[in-house]
This record gives C-alpha cells, structure tokens and sequence, in this order.
C-alpha cells in the first residue's frame, strides 16, 4: 500500500511540474509573442529600404553613365533655341568675341582657396549674345587682357540650380555674384538665357582656369543610405533578441 501511495504521489508531483512548466511555457510564448512579430515587421521594414535604396544606386549609376558620356561627346554647334531639359550638359562649339560685360562669382576650389567664375558676355559670329563661363581665377590672380580677335569655345551647355532662400542677392554695382543664375544673370547682360561651360577657350588667358562640367557635383548618396538601414535592421534585430532573452529570464 505504501508501495502504491508513494508512486501516486510520485505521479501526481510529475504531472504537476509539467503543469506549472506548460503554464509558465504559454505564459512566456504570450508574453514573448507580441514583441517577437514587432521585431520581425520592423526588420522586414528596415531591409526592404535598404534593398530600395540599392536599386536607387543602380538606378543614379546609370543615369551619371548616361550624363558622362554626354559630356564627353562630340561638340556640335549651338542650337537655334536650346531647352534646359533636352540640352542639359550637350557639348557644342561657339566661336566669336568674349565681351567684356561680365560678372564674377565667389567660389572656391580645394587646396587652392577662394576666388570667381568669371562669367562673360559672348558674341557668335552671326551675332548671338550668350554667356561664358570662362573658368576660375585666383582671389589673389589678376585676369589677363581679353582676346582681341575671334576665340573658339569648346564647352557644354548648362542651367546650374545654385540658388535658394539664403543666397544673398549679387552686387550688381561691383559684379560679384554668390551663385550662378542663368536667368538673372542673361537677363542683366541682355543676353540669351543660355550658359557655356568652357572645356577648351583658344586663345585662352593663362591665368584663369576652365572649369567644365563633370559629375562630380552630381549628389550620389544611395550606398550610404542603403548601408545605413541595413545596420539599422541588423541593430532592430539584435534588440528584439535581447528583449526577448529578457522576456524568458524574467518568466523562468
């Protein structure tokens, strides 16, 4: 009888424990639930921007392609009426008079220091007034003597976006500029709204330096962006883990 007393009691502690470990099993799995499925939504969330952002970066790659080898191709002449959105970046050639009407605008170049884009009016041959950025000069440069005769321009067309709220407005008295406006800036030397970015200038001034269009300029930051939600889901994830590990520290 003691024999049997003591099994029953053996079996009834047994199914105990398994009770109380089934229950504090479910009451964990509830518990762990909610913060579990948050934290795997929130990572699917992360990792897809990261994988958009990628496709992003394929994307800009081969649009920069397509405006590298745009820049870089054969000039033509300048169109009768150029369009800032088909003729963005088309090379051409121009030949004429540099004028000396022109104004100056502030910039800098690394490991040089500060100086202007000197951005002059330019008469073609049949009489057309445009204007030419000629390149950078030097704060401390003196320009030399305009060209008497004709000069040949080999460059790019271009409508830079360099303005916004906090540009402060030219000096038109002195010529200085903060920013180039093509609007503005045609519209005050009664000139075309059209701008060359000068490759080659021959005969050209020695002290100032052409500075043609390129991509760089062109903002590229989708792998960084991309590598940042990665690390953020990676960083979502690893809090999930932890809140969880705390979760069934907290229930055992």
């Amino acid at each position: 009888m003691k024999t049997r007393a003591a099994q029953h009691l053996l079996k009834r502690e047994a199914w105990l424990r398994a009770f109380h470990f089934g229950k504090g099993l479910a009451d964990m799995t509830r518990r762990m639930i909610i913060p579990f499925l948050f934290g795997i939504a929130g990572a699917a969330v992360l990792i897809s921007l990261g994988i958009w952002q990628v496709q992003r970066l394929e994307w800009k790659q081969t649009i920069l392609s397509q405006i590298e080898a745009r820049i870089s191709d054969s000039p033509v002449t300048l169109p009768a009426t150029p369009d800032p959105a088909n003729d963005k970046y088309l090379p051409v050639t121009i030949v004429g008079r540099i004028l000396p009407d022109g104004m100056r605008v502030l910039t800098s170049i690394k490991q040089v220091g500060p100086g202007h884009r000197l951005i002059n009016l330019f008469e073609t041959q049949d009489g057309r007034r445009v204007l030419l950025d000629r390149g950078f000069l030097a704060l401390a440069a003196i320009a030399g003597s305009l060209p008497v005769g004709p000069v040949t321009v080999i460059g790019n067309l271009h409508w830079p976006q360099e303005t916004d709220s906090f540009t402060p407005d030219p000096d038109i008295a002195k010529g200085i500029w903060f920013a180039r406006d093509v609007d503005k800036m045609s519209a005050t030397l009664n000139a075309e709204p059209v701008l060359v970015i000068a490759r080659e200038i021959t005969p050209n001034d020695a002290s100032v330096w052409p500075q043609p269009v390129t991509i760089q300029g062109i903002p590229n930051d989708h792998l960084q962006y991309a590598i940042t939600w990665f690390l953020l889901a990676i960083v979502w994830l690893g809090m999930t883990a932890l809140l969880l590990w705390r979760i069934r520290q907290k229930t055992n």
